[in-house]
């Protein structure tokens, strides 16, 4: 099993993972753009769906890496994570925003005809352009619906807390493209 997956080592810790991922394209079946933001989780912090263990809901973040891990936030909307480190502990990545670069008349059909930077500007709106649902829990990254694209060069980061969450606030796991107009919210 390989975990090297668009030039990235997904079996190292999701803070390490995250910020390579900045600039990697993602498809679903075709479909998506560049990542421009990513937030860390690990089981060891109490921010993360794995801190209490594994369960139903969240059986596929705690392995293999390499893999998606997909969940409905607040009863609405699905949210894209890829799964890092060794199977048996919960880790992974939140795909937060994306730059959206193919098949933008399909996402716009998705989302209602928005501005191309409103398409994928967080992680309810990517999934519901990209059709990302929970059918894709547990998919390996490697294989159809899914391509990751390795990027051509680093880009210059930001990097900042973590959004929308209460716990383990202090932990600067959130990392995105600095300037990026695709942003789901601005760094401060």
């Amino acid at each position: 099993m390989t975990t090297f997956i668009a030039g990235i080592d997904f079996s190292a810790p999701s803070h390490e993972v995250a910020p390579q991922l900045i600039g990697v394209t993602v498809l679903v079946n075709g479909v998506g753009g560049r990542i421009v933001e990513t937030e860390a989780y690990d089981m060891t912090e109490p921010a993360s769906h794995t801190f209490s263990g594994p369960s139903a809901r969240n059986a596929s973040m705690f392995g293999p890496p390499g893999h998606a891990y997909v969940y409905l936030s607040h009863g609405i909307h699905w949210c894209l994570n890829f799964v890092c480190r060794e199977p048996g502990h919960g880790a992974g990545v939140l795909i937060r925003a994306i730059e959206p670069l193919a098949g933008l008349d399909a996402m716009r059909v998705r989302r209602g005809g928005e501005d191309v930077r409103m398409l994928c500007s967080g992680p309810g709106k990517l999934c519901q352009a990209m059709a990302v649902t929970r059918a894709h829990n547990g998919l390996t990254l490697t294989a159809p619906p899914f391509e990751l694209v390795a990027r051509p060069a680093p880009p210059a980061l930001a990097v900042g807390p973590r959004i929308g969450i209460s716990k383990a606030v202090e932990l600067p796991w959130r990392f995105g493209e600095a300037g990026s107009r695709f942003l789901s919210r601005p760094f401060r």
